[in-house]
């Protein structure tokens, strides 16, 4: 007999580095409808050395990246083991994470979240579920995005969901399939030049604001070949490393508008996703915090109505559904749909560690 309600910790780290988000997650399920209520949530900064150390793990050889993921998985676990104490956090059903990516290559079969070695259940004592991408892999998929199954689930009520994190992604119903993929970088690239100014990020836009927008590198961003591929389709670290940061370095322009210039491919790009341009699209991710993107999508949307909503649910969304994505693994309920990721079937995926 499955339970009613879930006490649930949702851990989420994120290809921005901006931390590792964790949230205290209520989940009850009444008459087949899941709702949810977010207690205590937090998001803990990365120390400079680790922030460098994920910076280029891509690069990393096999020996390099296994001795990466033990001290990462023993990192993860001293941080959310000081969340349920400082938050005197009981009688918990799962700890749910994420991990971290640090290579994703579904063309070549592979993908990397570093942080899910069954270490982390005897670190914390509870009941684990992680490493949600492989199997999808597995399976013919991108094993990305996983998070529209809870867009689905949870946000139903909005016509789009747009997450505006280090990489931006949608999610919609199309013929009674939820349709999902990556549209574009957005704060790998942004914090990476505001990096360069001395900054951790752009706060409200400002910067890319003050820049002043070049024509041609908008085009050359515009006419990249992942643009022109259709659905299923994901992103990973490689793409900004190897196409975009050396494509927006040929051009001899300031930061601020090189800045520019790619705040507004996102919101072109953004415009292109979206199937028909009415409606309401919920907006989260630390990309809402930008006023100035946010005002360019509008500009490229002016009949769809955004929605940014409480501050909890923009910053902690991503950790809210990889919650409830353990939850329904510990059900044995699909958690990974095939209309999103390409994979062979819809699956339950996730590995579980007890004690």
């Amino acid at each position: 007999m499955f339970k009613k309600n879930y006490n649930v910790i949702g851990v989420m780290s994120g290809t921005s580095l901006d931390g590792i988000d964790l949230a205290h997650i209520k989940f009850t399920i009444f008459e087949g409808k899941w709702s949810y209520k977010i207690l205590e949530a937090e998001t803990i900064s990365y120390s400079l050395d680790w922030l460098n150390k994920l910076k280029i793990a891509v690069g990393f050889s096999e020996e390099k990246l296994t001795q990466l993921n033990e001290n990462y998985t023993k990192f993860l676990g001293e941080t959310i083991k000081s969340f349920i104490e400082n938050y005197q956090i009981k009688k918990i059903d799962i700890v749910s994470s994420h991990g971290h990516t640090v290579l994703h290559q579904p063309q070549n079969g592979f993908t990397l979240q570093i942080g899910n070695l069954p270490e982390l259940a005897t670190i914390l004592n509870q009941k684990i579920v992680c490493d949600f991408r492989v199997q999808d892999i597995t399976l013919g998929g991108q094993g990305a995005p996983l998070v529209p199954i809870g867009d689905s689930i949870l946000f139903s009520n909005y016509d789009y969901c747009l997450n505006l994190g280090g990489f931006s992604n949608i999610s919609f119903e199309e013929n009674s399939k939820r349709i999902a993929f990556d549209i574009s970088p957005v704060n790998t690239v942004l914090n990476l030049y505001a990096n360069k100014l001395g900054l951790d990020y752009d706060d409200k836009g400002k910067i890319s604001k003050s820049g002043k927008l070049n024509s041609e590198l908008l085009k050359e961003l515009n006419d990249l070949d992942y643009y022109k591929k259709r659905f299923p389709k994901s992103l990973g670290f490689e793409f900004v490393k190897e196409i975009i940061v050396p494509l927006i370095e040929k051009y001899s322009i300031s930061i601020e508008d090189k800045m520019h210039t790619f705040t507004e491919h996102i919101a072109l790009q953004t415009s292109t996703a979206l199937r028909k341009k009415s409606g309401k699209l919920l907006i989260t991710g630390g990309g809402a915090h930008n006023d100035f993107l946010i005002t360019r999508i509008q500009f490229y949307l002016p009949n769809i109505e955004i929605i940014i909503p409480d501050t909890k649910t923009i910053e902690f969304k991503e950790a809210l559904i990889f919650a409830l994505l353990g939850v329904l693994k510990l059900r044995s309920e699909i958690n990974v749909l095939s209309s999103v990721t390409g994979a062979k079937m819809d699956h339950s995926s996730g590995k579980i560690f007890i004690l």
